[in-house]
């Protein structure tokens, strides 16, 4: 876990470079689209986004030794921009696929357009903002934070009543989420990506990753 969380973003410039010499292969994101919707379904909420996700393991490698370290503005992160970002993706990618249906390098095609367009707009918040500016309003990151409201999660930061709401967790928390506002439980913050970057500044060590 320690080695994927170093170069896990291997994965993710290895789809970016090799899929154009055979577009079929862009369908192989669908993996990385469906897991997290997987991860909370089981109730561990976008635990997938902050440990396992490719993309997200190069912001956390890459992006953030340039990035400004500046918060993300509150619309970027807003429930209404998050919800008309799912509804668009959606969209686009069903018409997409109702166009080139059967044509499996045609899919393939959306499939890599979607993540390479994406990840332009990532990289260029991400350098006037902070490394998971993306993640904030991220659609299949979006959809797994309201199923792990709904559904409830067993999995996730752990905030115990020793907690003295100093606020550094916060500071150090790339998806803006105060973890003093869950003290006697787990974070259900849809934006929480279990990420451990705010139990590592815990100076009273009152959050752990349960």
């Amino acid at each position: 876990m320690n080695l994927y969380k170093k170069y896990g973003y291997i994965l993710f410039l290895t789809f970016l470079v090799l899929v154009p010499f055979n577009m079929m292969f862009g369908v192989l994101a669908v993996l990385c689209m469906l897991a997290p919707v997987g991860f909370a379904l089981f109730g561990k909420g976008r635990y997938w986004c902050g440990n396992y996700c490719p993309r997200g393991n190069f912001y956390d490698n890459i992006l953030k030794k340039i990035t400004r370290g500046k918060k993300t503005p509150k619309f970027l992160s807003s429930t209404g921009f998050r919800i008309f970002m799912v509804l668009l993706l959606l969209t686009m990618f069903g018409t997409g696929i109702y166009k080139n249906y059967g044509n499996y390098t045609g899919i393939g095609f959306i499939f890599y357009r979607l993540i390479l367009v994406t990840s332009i707009i990532a990289l260029i918040l991400g350098f006037v903002f902070n490394e998971r500016t993306w993640c904030n309003f991220c659609p299949m990151g979006s959809i797994s934070g309201f199923i792990s409201k709904i559904r409830g999660r067993n999995k996730g930061i752990k905030v115990s009543n020793s907690c003295v709401s100093c606020n550094l967790c916060a500071k150090s928390c790339p998806m803006g989420v105060e973890p003093r506002d869950f003290k006697g439980g787990v974070i259900n913050s849809t934006q929480c990506i279990s990420c451990s970057k705010c139990t590592y500044s815990c100076p009273k060590k009152s959050l752990e990753l349960k």
